[in-house]
């Protein structure tokens, strides 16, 4: 495991906490029923707050109901309750009777019962004994998963090669996470690229010694058993990204905010939805990143006096790598459907648990590696902190941050104010992820060849390039090695400048370096993106999916280098 520390790569972390009962999301789970009140009465509150009459509540209410109902018609999920149709039926006929009676009489009971169906809904369930479960076939299905030995019986499967370590290369800053854990309270926020990501971050949080931190999965990862099953164990809270009503939206920003000022480590994704183009995200999601700057602020609430010492919160870009995504192919489809015919596709997953099944089967017979690179550690205005969580200006000067918070001399509210906060967090976030980006050999053949072809064609769109011929698609392996030589050279120049990293796999002679990311790019799709043809040139059998992997390294302005 390559960590910045230098440790052995076999030894592991010791925990940070003793004991499954001392961590935070133990407590929220062992409290759970006052814990959920809290939240549902608090989002009642915020609600109220920005729908302060009862016309404009009421109204709200009315469209909660017919976007629920609409949204049972047009798209439902087998993890929806069975009750959706007949719960939302009852809301429609109390919001109808309610109309009938007096102006005065106010619709809070509506409202409660609403909130207090989604604080259910979203709520995790984790339990000590089923996270240990879900620990130890994490760890054994890893293992087996990137197994480098090539299997010829079934048997073999079961005969580790390879260690976790040597395949999970965990890079950056190991060792001040650790530190930040034990100060304060930790909001990691990965880059999204595979319904795999939670369940690799869930080894990773447990393999550095952190206790289970809290999870903002997607509720379309609930559809697939296998992963629900593993969700559900390790404490996962869901997101359902088909509700965009006030108090859905509201009620899970709450569950966020007060499970982070309660100290409970907190993990989500804020480009919400896994990447579709395959680019690292730019444009960030700022609603449950927002609960971090709102928890922050309430913690400075309840001890509003200087000097207090009061609980920080930390947040840790993390940036996943892979050589290919089993989703690709379906990813690449809905962005270029948006991108093209400026249609929206709602996120459906036609990954069912045979086809997990059968993936994960076939990726057990060759060897793959993965990377996560964690971040160096941010506080909630998206400033650096040094690793006893002191927040530094630009010059590198220590500074409170309880400051920004202030208002006529005193820690206040200002939801326009914290706005503009967490925006600039987004941002930086953002610059993070690309900095601390590590490119594989991968990411390099399939940006290369697609921006030849596109140079090929100049007076093509992206569109028309996508509609060519395969025969058409042919590199010649001395033009190709030489513009991979270049475009190498300046991710070299760049990595110096500290604006990307790359695997220890990336250096080295041309040659093997260009078939170590031909022999792993896409590898494992029906159709491969990028292989050599019998003449030993470049060719590929799907170039939509090498546009996916092109992707990877877009950002860095590489493509004047073609």
């Amino acid at each position: 495991m390559e960590i910045v520390e230098k440790k052995n790569k076999n030894i592991g972390y010791k925990p940070i906490l003793d004991g499954i009962p001392n961590w935070p999301v133990y407590q929220l789970s062992k409290n759970r029923k006052e814990f959920l009140e809290e939240v549902t009465e608090k989002s009642i509150a915020r609600i109220k707050e920005l729908r302060p009459t009862r016309k404009q509540l009421i109204d709200e209410l009315e469209a909660t109901v017919y976007r629920e109902q609409n949204r049972m018609k047009r798209n439902r999920w087998r993890v929806d309750p069975r009750d959706e149709n007949a719960f939302w039926a009852e809301i429609k006929k109390d919001l109808v009777a309610l109309n009938s009676k007096s102006e005065n009489e106010a619709p809070d009971e509506i409202l409660r019962k609403i909130t207090h169906r989604y604080a259910n809904e979203i709520a995790g369930s984790f339990k000590a004994s089923s996270y240990k479960v879900a620990r130890a076939v994490i760890k054994f299905g890893f293992r087996r998963l990137l197994n480098g030995a090539r299997v010829k019986k079934f048997g073999a499967i079961f005969r580790s090669k390879y260690t976790l370590r040597d395949k999970i290369h965990i890079v950056g800053k190991a060792k001040m996470i650790r530190n930040l854990a034990r100060r304060g309270t930790v909001v990691m926020v990965p880059t999204h690229f595979s319904n795999l990501d939670s369940v690799l971050i869930g080894w990773v949080i447990h393999s550095l010694g952190l206790p289970a931190f809290l999870y903002g999965a997607g509720l379309n990862l609930f559809n697939i058993k296998i992963i629900a099953y593993f969700m559900n164990s390790l404490g996962a809270y869901k997101v359902d990204r088909r509700k965009k009503n006030l108090p859905y939206l509201e009620t899970l920003k709450m569950y966020s905010n007060i499970a982070l000022q309660k100290g409970a480590h907190s993990l989500f994704f804020p480009g919400g939805t896994r990447s579709r183009s395959g680019a690292i995200e730019t444009r960030l999601r700022f609603g449950l990143l927002s609960t971090s700057v709102e928890a922050q602020r309430n913690l400075y609430l309840e001890k509003p006096n200087p000097g207090e010492e009061v609980r920080k919160i930390f947040v840790i870009p993390v940036t996943l790598n892979y050589h290919f995504v089993l989703e690709a192919p379906d990813l690449i489809e809905d962005y270029l459907h948006v991108k093209g015919r400026d249609r929206y596709f709602p996120e459906q997953d036609n990954y069912g648990s045979m086809q997990l099944l059968k993936f994960l089967f076939k990726f057990f017979t060759k060897g793959s590696n993965i990377s996560v690179s964690i971040g160096p550690g941010l506080d909630v205005l998206g400033n650096y902190v040094d690793n006893e969580g002191n927040s530094l200006d630009a010059q590198g000067r220590i500074i409170d941050t309880r400051d920004y918070f202030i208002s006529n001399g005193k820690v206040s509210v200002d939801l326009q104010r914290e706005d503009e906060y967490t925006r600039m967090l987004g941002n930086k976030i953002a610059k993070e992820y690309h900095r601390i980006n590590r490119a594989f050999a991968s990411h390099l053949v399939a940006f290369v060849a697609f921006e030849m072809w596109m140079k090929q064609f100049p007076k093509l769109d992206l569109f028309s390039i996508l509609r060519l011929p395969e025969e058409d698609l042919e590199i010649e392996y001395a033009a190709f090695k030489e513009t991979f030589k270049r475009v190498r050279k300046e991710i070299y120049r760049l990595k110096k400048e500290n604006k990307i990293n790359y695997a220890t796999h990336f250096k080295g002679k041309a040659d093997p370096v260009i078939q170590h990311g031909l022999d792993n790019v896409g590898t494992f799709h029906l159709k491969r993106p990028l292989l050599m043809n019998k003449k030993g040139n470049i060719i590929t059998h799907d170039l939509t999916v090498l546009y996916y992997y092109h992707n990877r390294l877009t950002g860095y302005d590489l493509e004047k280098f073609i």
